[in-house]
């Protein structure tokens, strides 16, 4: 299902739509856009809550955004910004589809996101706390992006509790199949920061000396992702998912083509395996003062 609705989320991290009413609203520069759209559900807060509940963003990369994007657009402006360019964005990729299929997928991810219990899971919450949109699509964007957050808190608890840090899970993801120049710059983590944390991930025997996975890592990992799954499926129990599944499929391969095929989200590309074991990570266009960093 992750598979599924990320795409529909991810268009605002993606589709010029979303670029748009972010510099519309004050946030010009795609990190103020992506940290206070993201942000903005649990308020104006400061960078540490931020910190902790983006998980994987060095702390550094966070303070230069918060809470000075509170001066340029208040939170609220900043969520109704996020919709209304997310909401745009799937007007314009979903054209072919049947505005039935669309609504009718609305209602029934909305009706699971009034399913999720919401201790522990603060993304989730604060975005299930969110007025519900009137518009089929607002609708439907929100309660893709609900469920993303939640599912991503239970990510970041199940890292936390296998004793791992922000970096560590994108020094393994390195390893496998997104490399390090698209999720260390992305993610705002130093070379220092990030050889330590290989070293660590070599001493506790994930990685060998070489920097591959040993079998060890390998069977964590996939303990952590399971943890993951276990804990999101909750809500799904007694939903028809291969309804939403055959109504889903159609929008999110509309919205694929709003997303660079090697990003740090952790999507498999179409046709590939696995899914990310970077939590919720958002994709990046542009780094401030950089060139573009969405490809291999």
């Amino acid at each position: 299902m992750w598979t599924l609705y990320e795409p529909l989320h991810a268009v605002t991290y993606f589709a010029p739509e979303a670029r748009r009413a972010y510099e519309a609203a004050g946030l010009r520069g795609y990190w103020r856009g992506y940290f206070a759209g993201r942000a903005a559900p649990l308020g104006p807060v400061g960078a540490a809550p931020v910190v902790a509940a983006f998980f994987n963003f060095a702390p550094v990369m966070v303070a230069r955004a918060l809470p000075d994007i509170w001066q340029r657009a208040s939170a609220a402006e900043a969520v109704t910004a996020r919709l209304a360019g997310a909401t745009d964005a799937l007007a314009r990729l979903t054209r072919g589809i049947p505005a039935g299929t669309v609504e009718v997928a609305a209602d029934l991810l909305t009706e699971v996101v009034g399913r999720l219990d919401p201790a522990g899971r603060v993304l989730g919450a604060a975005n299930a706390a969110l007025p519900l949109p009137r518009d089929p699509l607002g609708r439907l964007w929100q309660a893709a992006t609900t469920l993303r957050e939640h599912r991503g808190d239970g990510h970041v608890a199940a890292l936390v509790a296998a004793g791992l840090g922000g970096c560590e899970p994108l020094v393994w993801r390195a390893t496998r199949d997104l490399g390090r120049e698209v999720l260390q710059p992305n993610r705002g983590w130093s070379d220092e920061e990030w050889d330590a944390a290989a070293g660590r991930l070599v001493e506790r025997g994930w990685l060998d000396e070489n920097g591959t996975a040993t079998t060890t890592g390998v069977a964590a990992y996939e303990r952590i992702e399971a943890v993951t799954d276990d804990v999101a499926a909750t809500a799904w129990t007694g939903v028809d998912t291969e309804r939403v599944a055959a109504l889903l499929a159609p929008i999110a391969h509309a919205c694929r083509a709003a997303l660079p095929p090697v990003n740090p989200i952790g999507l498999p590309a179409p046709g590939g395996h696995g899914s990310g074991d970077e939590p919720d990570a958002a994709g990046v266009e542009q780094t401030p003062g950089g060139s573009r960093t969405d490809r291999h």
